[in-house]
């Protein structure tokens, strides 16, 4: 599979000193309370300026718009879902292992989408933005290569190029799942997010070395609950 680019930068000015650092800090923290009351369609370059306590030209400086706010704030969440995957995965050395701590990877990434109205914004985004897609799939494609680089380890009879190809997909669906998810009623939502986790686990243990016994419906149930 070929190495995932990187998108373009969403700052216009990386900040070298730590007073543009913090200013760059507030202004992000404005956009997403701005965007957690009225969403981003709403939001006005001068309200995230006001509101951060900068000049509107200061702000201009560091984002051209409101796309390049809603790019760094991805990219913010993307590298912290990348140190919660990477944390997660760097204790497995089970297939158990790998089954438990994919499912708390879940349910952690469906707190969080629940939590964070930007999330939303974000995916909303990536219908129009080419820049926040790319950002996405580099995510997945940086994701699915840490989950297949473990699945390797654990079953390594098994063919790497299907199951980074898998891992991939299993990502992808996770992200449209969480989009339906929060997209229902939170009941609706729940279930989704069940059944689709139920069906990530199944797909995990495909390949594995262990007889397809009735242990594998075991130690999915346990990992699910």
């Amino acid at each position: 599979m070929p190495a995932a680019t990187s998108p373009a930068p969403s700052i216009r000015k990386e900040p070298t000193q730590q007073r543009s650092r913090e200013r760059v800090e507030r202004m992000l923290a404005a956009a997403r309370d701005l965007i957690a009351q009225y969403g981003s369609d709403a939001m006005r370059m001068s309200e995230v300026a006001e509101r951060a306590g900068v000049s509107i030209g200061s702000l201009y400086q560091f984002f051209p718009d409101k796309s390049a706010i809603i790019r760094a704030l991805a990219e913010r969440f993307t590298v912290e879902n990348r140190a919660c995957i990477d944390a997660e995965l760097a204790g497995v050395s089970s297939e158990e292992d790998l089954l438990a701590a994919f499912a708390r990877l879940i349910d952690a990434y469906y707190t969080i989408c629940l939590a964070e109205p930007v999330m939303r914004e974000i995916w909303s985004g990536t219908q129009v933005d080419k820049t926040l897609r790319e950002l996405e799939l580099a995510d997945s494609r940086a994701s699915a290569e840490s989950l297949a680089h473990v699945w390797q380890r654990l079953q390594p009879e098994a063919d790497p190029t299907r199951l980074t190809a898998t891992a991939f997909l299993i990502w992808q669906l996770g992200e449209a799942t969480m989009r339906l998810a929060i997209s229902v009623d939170r009941a609706e939502g729940d279930r989704l997010v069940e059944i689709y986790k139920r069906m990530a686990l199944r797909e995990l243990m495909a390949n594995s070395t262990t007889p397809p016994d009735h242990r594998q419906d075991l130690r999915i149930n346990k990992s699910v609950a």
